[in-house]
């Protein structure tokens, strides 16, 4: 009896636990990007920082933000402003890439030039243990 119980209750809690998991990266924004940028920039917010300790400040354990670049493109730029010390963590076909703030780029996290197709998660990720509000600018424009 008791056999019969834990095989019942083992890949239903198994079950709904995937369900959670894809309903929380389902929530995840997904945009698309292709060579006709509309609006240009494309601004998105959200809030930094987050409980996972990376060598790329604290992130959350969800992206927040998925793009999908639908055609490579010869130029790409996304920058990040907060009120903190933001980081800028992307995860994508040619591996995972930290951009931090510089004096360069006014404190502000930025990464430009040709971008693959494919998939990229991106974090914000906040250096100072803290939590943001920030703003995500992704353009075609140079500066």
């Amino acid at each position: 009896m008791k056999t019969f119980s834990l095989l019942t209750i083992v890949p239903t809690t198994l079950a709904i636990g995937l369900i959670f998991t894809e309903a929380n990266l389902a929530q995840t924004p997904n945009i698309e990007i292709n060579r006709n940028l509309q609006p240009d920039p494309l601004i998105l917010n959200g809030k930094s920082g987050g409980s996972v300790k990376s060598n790329c400040g604290n992130i959350t354990t969800a992206p927040n933000q998925i793009i999908q670049v639908k055609e490579s493109l010869p130029y790409l730029r996304l920058r990040v402003e907060s009120q903190g010390k933001p980081t800028l963590l992307i995860d994508g076909p040619g591996g995972k890439f930290c951009v931090q703030p510089d004096s360069y780029s006014g404190g502000k996290p930025e990464l430009s030039g040709y971008w693959q197709a494919g998939r990229y998660s991106l974090y914000v990720g906040e250096l100072s243990g803290q939590q943001y509000n920030y703003i995500l600018s992704i353009s075609q424009q140079k500066k």
